[in-house]
């Protein structure tokens, strides 16, 4: 049981990023907008269009379903943040070491500095490997509903699996 809800969430992420790849390139990047996935679906944060919402989470999806993977991986995804994180405290923890402070804060910020660089394949391929999957071939769109407004507006897209 636990197993089919993570692998729906982590459909629903790859969809995610999918849709705002898709509503980037019909809107353009500078609109502000976060997404967040859940077990039903996801939430779109942000002042956009609905009919452009739908339009582009059924595009996404269609364009998941014949193949198109890469759209699943997302340079903006918080499991970036979460792993340069990760490996920026990690690094700065083993370049204290044992010396005088004063003496390790170069050795701190370069352990951080080059965890920071790691950071960026290491994310994709968490993303890849661990926060989303691409195959969503037993995946339908359900349905969306909108609320809030400006700044505050959010749109829920539902979906479900088992389909064929």
């Amino acid at each position: 049981m636990l197993d089919r809800v993570i692998g729906t969430v982590r459909r629903n992420h790859a969809l995610e990023h999918a849709t705002i790849s898709v509503l980037l390139a019909k809107l353009g990047r500078d609109i502000r907008l976060v997404g967040r996935s859940t077990s039903s679906g996801f939430y779109l944060y942000g002042d956009m269009p609905a009919d452009c919402v739908e339009e582009s989470t059924l595009e996404a999806l269609e364009r998941l379903q014949r193949g198109e993977s890469h759209l699943a991986i997302s340079p903006m995804c918080g499991t970036n943040l979460a792993v340069a994180g990760m490996l920026a405290g990690l690094a700065s923890m083993l370049a204290l070491g044992n010396r005088s402070r004063l003496e390790r804060i170069p050795n701190v910020l370069l352990a951080s500095m080059l965890s920071m660089l790691i950071a960026q394949p290491l994310g994709r391929l968490a993303q890849k490997h661990l926060t989303t999957d691409p195959d969503l071939s037993d995946t339908a769109y359900v349905g969306m509903h909108q609320g809030g407004r400006g700044a505050g507006s959010y749109h829920k897209i539902d979906t479900v699996r088992g389909v064929r």
